[in-house]
């Protein structure tokens, strides 16, 4: 019983000691009056942010690795390890689109979010059941159908060199799996 009491004072203690916190001192009113919720602050702090965010170069390597994984894992029927490879490029793809969902081109723009829609509904859920259904000779297919529509995007943002292909070999040198096989 007194265990209860302890736990409920020092609940009390910290709930009074949150509210108090809250209330805003003379020192904090006195400091509002002064920033008057500064926009042109706020705006400079959000592009300083901006600039500090990678750029989608950096974030395709990564699906770059976690795609090229993927094949060595699907190849080899190591269905947990391409489930793993197939959420890291789904994931990391959306990152991208995430960063920069709109690309300036040379006569215009092209908005990344409707293509990376299609790929998700496209060749990504046609690899997703592949993998799922631990069934490498559509696994196979799937892969070079997603291969053809990261291309697609490629050509669409002015970058048609960026053409992928099956890896000759697994980037990953430290993950233990049949992926070195």
């Amino acid at each position: 019983m007194r265990r209860h009491k302890l736990i409920a004072t020092m609940a009390i203690g910290l709930i009074a000691t949150g509210i108090y916190a809250l209330e805003p001192t003379p020192a904090d009113a006195q400091d509002d009056d002064a920033d008057g919720h500064d926009l042109a602050a706020l705006a400079a702090d959000v592009e300083a942010l901006k600039r500090m965010l990678p750029s989608q170069s950096h974030t395709m390597a990564d699906v770059e690795f976690h795609f090229a994984n993927l094949w060595f894992a699907g190849k080899n029927e190591n269905w947990p390890l391409a489930t793993f490879y197939l959420n890291e490029t789904r994931s990391h793809l959306n990152w991208t689109v995430r960063l920069r969902p709109v690309r300036r081109l040379a006569n215009g723009e092209i908005d990344l979010r409707p293509i990376l829609e299609g790929i998700e509904s496209g060749a990504l859920a046609d690899l997703r059941a592949a993998v799922d259904a631990k069934d490498s000779t559509r696994f196979e297919g799937a892969y070079r159908g997603m291969m053809a529509q990261c291309h697609a995007c490629h050509v669409a943002s002015e970058k048609p060199f960026l053409e992928p292909h099956i890896p000759d070999f697994p980037p990953s040198p430290i993950i233990n799996s049949p992926l070195r096989q």
